[in-house]
């Protein structure tokens, strides 16, 4: 038996991805850049050995029907076509993320599955190889693999679609705040909701354009550590990415109505000279993007109407370990 274990940690796209141009591949119609966050991550095991008669996926110790587990098993059927390793698996994974809430589960587990399953059939891939590999099973995994700010550049195959990293070590002190709003899975998977969109909103070929000026725009600004800039491109990103889930045919929202009470206080903390931006990825949970000097005048205000339970603190995180 040959068994490896990998961490990965969750990103938050600051310019967000959201519709595919290939499916199969999972290539991006535009590029993307994100943050991975040190608080939110997957450990997975991948276990080959010549006794098992099937793939078996465990996630947080819970056996996974035949059904639930399709995706990681054709993602273990792509490590064996690369590797030319012909046993079956067991995949154990404990998702330290609440899984299909909008927090991007999908990123770290994917990304912790490309490095313990391809470690475990003995290759030795490349950082951007085990982005490529990841790609296939989330596209937002295909950041996971690098920490601190990532591009996902969208490219055109499966060579070209890669995240490179951005700035890895992160220079300047910011945090995101999550806000818990609703930890069930939702009804609208990322999945469908990018491919309503791409197909039925009228507005999708003007987020293609916003995507490229928004990219254009925040890469300097990270870079000059100007955190105003930083954060009004942020947010106007999400609420344009989510607008394009209202213009859908039939439309849909990720959004209840604590989240535009939330979006609401983050606002009147800034009318009142509190930093802070938010954003949201498919899911009704709020991140709210400040510098630690305003963490408790942030979190503060959002545990007070929500609760302090609700609130988790991340910082900037790692790229993919191996443990």
């Amino acid at each position: 038996m040959t068994a490896v274990t990998a961490r990965a940690h969750t990103n938050i796209a600051l310019v967000k991805y959201w519709g595919k141009a290939d499916t199969d591949l999972i290539i991006p119609q535009t590029s993307s850049l994100s943050l991975t966050l040190d608080q939110f991550y997957t450990d997975t095991t991948v276990a080959f050995d010549a006794d098992f008669t099937a793939d078996t996926v465990i996630l947080n110790d819970h056996r996974l029907s035949r059904d639930a587990s399709q995706k990681v098993r054709h993602f273990l059927d792509l490590v064996r076509q690369m590797s030319g390793e012909t046993r079956f698996a067991t995949v154990t994974s404990t998702n330290h993320v609440p899984t299909a809430a909008g927090l991007a589960s999908s990123a770290s587990a994917f990304a912790a599955l490309a490095g313990a399953a391809s470690r475990a059939a003995g290759m030795e891939l490349s950082r951007a190889d085990l982005s490529r590999l990841a790609r296939r099973g989330s596209g937002s995994a295909t950041r996971s693999i690098f920490g601190g700010f990532v591009e996902w550049q969208a490219g055109h195959d499966d060579h070209t679609s890669v995240a490179v990293p951005f700035q890895e070590q992160v220079d300047w002190p910011i945090a995101m705040v999550a806000l818990l709003l609703d930890p069930h899975e939702k009804k609208v998977s990322s999945r469908q909701g990018m491919q309503s969109s791409v197909t039925t909103s009228p507005y999708y070929p003007a987020w293609k354009q916003v995507v490229a000026a928004d990219l254009a725009a925040i890469k300097p600004a990270i870079l000059a550590h100007d955190f105003t800039t930083t954060g009004e491109i942020l947010e106007a990103n999400a609420m344009r990415m989510h607008a394009l889930t209202l213009s859908a045919n039939p439309p849909y929202s990720y959004f209840n109505g604590d989240t535009l009470t939330a979006m609401q206080t983050v606002r009147d903390l800034r009318a009142a000279g509190v930093a802070c931006y938010y954003t949201l990825d498919a899911g009704p949970n709020l991140k709210v993007f400040c510098q630690t000097p305003d963490l408790p005048a942030v979190t503060t205000q959002l545990a007070a109407q929500f609760g302090a339970d609700r609130l988790v603190v991340a910082h900037p995180g790692p790229g993919i370990q191996f443990l």
